[in-house]
This record gives C-alpha cells, structure tokens and sequence, in this order.
C-alpha cells in the first residue's frame, strides 16, 4: 500500500489541523472544565474516519496525571476533593471544587471541546477549488494493491502496518450519480464512497517519551503504560460529481483503549472509550474558498475509568451534541459527569461559551 494512501475523512493537512486545533479557549467563568483524560484521542483513532480533530492523536496510550495510591482515591474527610489538600488553587470556582489532581486524571483545562475540537472539514478551514484540494472529504488516493469484489461492490485492500505501529484494515465502495458500483475513485463520475476502516494493535508508552524506548518491553520500568486498541468506523461522503452544489456525510466511529501500567509507585489499569456519530452533515460547495456546515449533526461521547490496584475505579464522562444551521454560530449542548451546559462556537475565532 503506498505511503500516500489517505482519505480526507480520516486525515487532514498539518497546516488545516493547527487551524481547528485545541483553541477554543475563553478567559470567561461561563465555560465548562475538560478534564486532561479527554484532551486526547485513543492512540491511533485518527486512522479512522471521525469527528475529531487528527492533532488529538498523538499515537500513544493515556498517560493518567498524578497519581499517589490508594490514599488519593479514597481520602477521609480532611483530603477529599474540593477540600484541603486536594491540589485545588486558591481563588478557583466552584465550578472546579471536584477537580483531584491525584486520581489521575489531572488538572482540568477551561473552556475546550473534547479530542482537540472537530476536525477543519467540519469548521469550514477547508477550501473547495485548486491549491488545497478538491474541498471537504475529497482527497483519495486508492492503492494499487486494493482489489474490486464484484459480488460485494466493495474494493478491499490487505492489511498493512502504519507508520504508528496500527494494524489497519480498509475497505471501500464507489458509486457513481446513479448508484452504480465502481471498481476505483474516478474524479470525474464518482460521487459516493463509502469507507470502512478497522484499527487494532497495542503500544508501550514512558512517561519520558523517549521513542527510542516507546516501543521496549520493559514490565518492571516506572511511570509506564501498555494500551491495547481496537476501533472501527464506517462513513459515508456523497455529492463528489461534478456538478453538486452540496456534499453529505453520515456516519459512525468507535474507539477502544484498554491500558495497564505503573504511575507514581501505583499500578493501575484505564479503559478509555470514545464514540461519534454525525448525521446529514450538508456541506455547501462554493468554489474557491470553504463553507461552513448548512445543517446536521455531530454526536460524540468519551468515557474514561482509571482503577489503581486494590482501590475503587474512578469514572469521567463527557457528550457533545454539536448541530449546524448555517451561520457561523454553532451550538453545543455539553453533558459532563451528569451535568449539562448549552454552549456555541462562533466561527472564525472558535471561541466555546457557556451560557
């Protein structure tokens, strides 16, 4: 497979992604926390087709924040959060009174969507017309040692290892304006695909980071972790021809990351989940510069579990509902461990307030 082979789904430009990376920040009180577990993506998810911004992906497991054994996830009532000797700063909100900064799931950031926010096709940073490509979900190039099926319609491609270690399983489907099978993405006839990507492996991470230890079997070593991944997706762009004024996207992702490893004397095991769903995106075509969204919506969801040796798991959750309706303002109802917060994007600035 060559090393080329992407589709805009799943990867964007560093150039695009630095655009809608993680700067949806406000220096206002009316803005929800994100805890540090929910700033990244499941290694490897970017791989797949999904909503989250690819810099999110830093291709390594969870790293949890400080962690100080059982005593910092079962405190008595001198230590417990929002107390003394919870880590919380003088002057913090209430907002923050639960922040543990020894459960390991680390300090809270204010004022962030999860996975580094949505992805540049869903913020309109990508342009339609020469230059930066062919607009939103476009960009494809089909390795040549993929095979039509005729049977199933679909163009399968063997497996191959990627350039983060992922086993990475892909296959496709082509069709034309009137619905018909095609055996390859042709730029000119083409106007749906549909892509189906499955991605699996494990991966040993040092709280040092050093690559050239990332990979060493190293079971004794402190401040480490082992995270095995399974994710899957299934999306659909239409409206590639020639011709469409509008492009749709639906579809579907899951991630999976089970780690075990050893923080700050304390052995634990994690289990990081994150799904997404977007529905009827409409992307408007305009030549020359990007559109942002006309309707639809994007649902994404991250659960994360840390459970230290002979201590009680501690679980953080986090939905987005995020809908388009054509302006540069979009909406974000936020539902964090039981509580939930309307919120917009205002476009360009991708400034997130909270009413």
């Amino acid at each position: 497979m060559k090393a080329s082979a992407r589709w805009a789904i799943a990867i964007c430009t560093v150039g695009a992604a630095l655009v809608a990376c993680s700067d949806l920040t406000t220096d206002g009180a009316n803005t929800v926390a994100l805890s540090e577990a929910f700033e990244t993506v499941p290694a490897g998810f970017s791989a797949n087709s999904n909503s989250f911004d690819p810099i999110a992906d830093e291709g390594l497991p969870f790293f949890p924040g400080m962690m100080g054994g059982q005593a910092s996830f079962d405190r008595g009532s001198n230590s417990g959060p929002g107390t003394a000797g919870s880590g919380r700063r003088d002057g913090e909100d209430a907002e923050h009174e639960d922040d543990d900064h020894h459960d390991g799931f680390g300090k809270r950031v204010r004022g962030l969507l999860m996975g580094g926010g949505l992805g540049p096709h869903f913020i309109g940073a990508i342009a339609f017309g020469r230059g930066i490509g062919d607009g939103p979900f476009h960009i494809f190039d089909l390795p040549s040692s993929c095979a039509f099926d005729a049977t199933s319609g679909r163009v399968n491609c063997p497996d191959r290892v990627n350039d983060r270690g992922f086993t990475v399983k892909k296959s496709f489907a082509f069709k034309d304006a009137a619905g018909a099978a095609q055996p390859k993405f042709d730029s000119a006839t083409t106007d749906l695909i549909n892509a189906k990507i499955d991605v699996s492996g494990t991966k040993i991470r040092h709280d040092d980071d050093d690559d050239e230890h990332e990979d060493a079997e190293d079971d004794d070593a402190d401040d480490a972790v082992k995270a095995t991944v399974h994710h899957a997706s299934d999306f659909t762009v239409e409206g590639l021809s020639p011709g469409k004024t509008e492009r749709k996207v639906n579809g579907t992702a899951e991630a999976h990351e089970e780690i075990n490893g050893r923080r700050h004397g304390t052995n634990f095991t994690a289990v990081r989940d994150a799904d997404d769903k977007v529905t009827d995106v409409i992307i408007p075509i305009t030549d020359d510069r990007p559109t942002i969204p006309s309707s639809g919506s994007v649902l994404r969801h991250m659960k994360v579990t840390i459970t230290p040796e002979g201590g009680a798991a501690k679980t953080k959750e986090r939905t987005e509902e995020i809908t388009f309706d054509g302006t540069n303002v979009i909406s974000v109802k936020i539902t964090q461990d039981g509580v939930t917060k309307n919120c917009t994007i205002t476009l360009p600035r991708k400034k997130l307030v909270c009413e």
